[in-house]
């Protein structure tokens, strides 16, 4: 079972149809909309300020979602994906955007509707990404724009398959504490 600890007074709400892998650690001011997953090693640590997930997002194997003290927060919209060994530090991801594979997204950023980020990229403090592009580097720099279409079809084959893989799973065995 997932290891969920309250802090300061905030203990983690998550939504209905989750599947949080057994290792997993998710602890203090965090909610999960419905039908999210977050994998194996994945940290959400909203000990220091609030982590707001949307529904059916995906947040994939040893990404480490945290903020500032009293400085920033999470955001992340509805059907977003999170590759593996991602950093998210007080940073705002919109519905629909894919946050590439060992990227670091930090403080005050903001990943727009429907954009991407790919594999490996730093997107710096306070850049503002916009909507339907792809942005790349170290740091990260707009490669091109993205149409709403591709952008849409490839993040909800992404989460729906993410969706299955979580299925695969014994959900009695493997689900949230209610």
């Amino acid at each position: 079972m997932a290891y969920i600890q309250k802090v300061r007074g905030f203990e983690p709400q998550i939504g209905e149809g989750c599947f949080l892998a057994v290792n997993a650690t998710i602890v203090g001011d965090v909610v999960l909309g419905e039908g999210c997953s977050v994998w194996f090693n994945a940290v959400l640590r909203g000990d220091v300020n609030s982590i707001r997930i949307g529904r059916n997002v995906n947040i994939q194997d040893g990404t480490v979602v945290h903020t500032l003290y009293q400085k920033s927060t999470i955001e992340i919209g509805d059907n977003v994906s999170v590759g593996h060994n991602v950093t998210l530090h007080g940073c705002k991801i919109e519905d629909l955007a894919l946050i590439g594979m060992g990227s670091v997204v930090m403080d005050h950023a903001v990943v727009g509707e429907g954009a991407i980020v790919a594999a490996g990229s730093v997107v710096l403090a306070n850049t503002i990404i916009e909507p339907y592009t792809l942005w790349a580097g170290t740091p990260a720099k707009f490669i091109k724009k993205v149409s709403p279409e591709q952008s849409k079809e490839l993040n909800e084959r992404i989460a729906n398959n993410y969706q299955m893989y979580a299925s695969w799973f014994d959900q009695e065995e493997n689900a949230a504490p209610r």
